[in-house]
């Protein structure tokens, strides 16, 4: 009887210890899944074919009614994505080029009043926004919609600390998936420009950027105010995750890295470009994204890399995309997966 006991407790732990092998090994394969870095994709040659190209790598079909997010840029300026490049891919989604009016003096703003016609230093005008997309092309090759034409609505910012609400262009709802195309470069406040960039600010309308300028402060003219430099950098991010809570899986996200100059395509005159230009890089974590971007910029052979990368410090870019992987955006730990035969 003993030595029946004796055999069934081997048995008992011998099966014990194989389960529990097994459940082991299933937790470690499933925690290797959660630890999965997302793919960065890129093409070393900028061109029409392999911006398309990078589009179906990610995997993920724009469908609906398609909103291409990209800055038709600042009359003066020459920097921007030019429409022979993305024509190919717009056409493809049957996209439709959104933007949103300006928070600050330029050819696209309103003649007299401020943000939102609120007096002093620029402010918003339709008819001049699409004046500057047309002479610069993009109204041949898509419809141009300015989302804050006829207002605004807001977006809840979950766990921000500066925003409760991100205030987008009104059209902005009419659409069904969002392709944040974005010309990677400098930038004079943000230190650079990317996909977070265009995310927050670019789909803001009007008074929603000033709102972000000043981490929540005003809608009116933020020039004179303006807040803390890391405030501002962490409200970009808690509007880029308002967008991405809105869209879900239905957005991704495609930088071209050309005409690295210091400035913005906000920016009339800009600086011409230090540095040779990258390539063209997409994935669907906007964080490792413009984590992958600014990585290239520093590796580069080029020594003119150096003012680009002066530009990002100074103004420290790179806690734009720290606080946005806390606010759980993205990662900044990612694959690159290079796509040139």
């Amino acid at each position: 009887m003993d030595m029946r006991r004796n055999v069934y407790m081997i048995l008992f732990c011998l099966l014990t210890s194989v389960m529990g092998a097994d459940c082991a090994r299933a937790q470690e394969k499933a925690s290797e899944k959660n630890m999965e870095v997302p793919k960065v994709y890129m093409f070393t040659k900028i061109s029409a074919e392999n911006l398309v190209k990078i589009y179906e790598a990610l995997g993920r079909e724009a469908t609906g009614k398609v909103a291409v997010k990209l800055s038709t840029g600042e009359p003066g300026g020459h920097n921007f994505l030019q429409p022979a490049l993305i024509k190919d891919l717009v056409k493809k989604v049957n996209g439709t080029i959104v933007e949103c009016n300006t928070a600050y003096g330029g050819g696209r703003q309103q003649t007299g009043g401020g943000v939102g016609g609120g007096g002093g230093g620029g402010g918003a005008d339709t008819e001049n926004h699409l004046k500057a997309a047309k002479e610069h092309g993009f109204t041949a090759i898509a419809p141009v919609d300015i989302m804050d034409a006829d207002g605004e609505v807001a977006l809840p910012v979950k766990g921000g600390k500066h925003l409760k609400e991100d205030f987008v262009g009104s059209h902005y709802l009419n659409y069904d998936f969002t392709i944040i195309l974005s010309h990677f470069k400098g930038h004079a406040m943000g230190g650079f420009g990317g996909a977070i960039k265009n995310m927050s600010i670019g789909i803001a309308s009007s008074e929603g950027k000033a709102w972000i300028h000043s981490a929540g402060k005003t809608k009116g003219d933020p020039w004179g105010n303006l807040p803390p430099q890391d405030d501002f950098l962490e409200s970009m991010a808690e509007a880029a995750k308002a967008v991405a809570d809105h869209c879900g899986d239905k957005i991704l996200y495609i930088s071209v890295a050309n005409n690295l100059s210091v400035d913005c395509d906000c920016d009339a005159s800009p600086e011409d470009p230090q540095m040779g230009d990258i390539g063209i890089l997409a994935s669907l974590d906007p964080i490792a994204l413009d984590k992958a971007c600014t990585d290239l910029v520093r590796a580069s052979e080029d020594h003119g890399k150096i003012h680009l990368i002066e530009r990002i410090d100074s103004r420290h870019g790179m806690h734009t995309l720290e606080y946005g992987e806390k606010l759980g955006i993205g990662s900044q730990k990612y694959e690159l997966v290079k796509l040139d035969k």
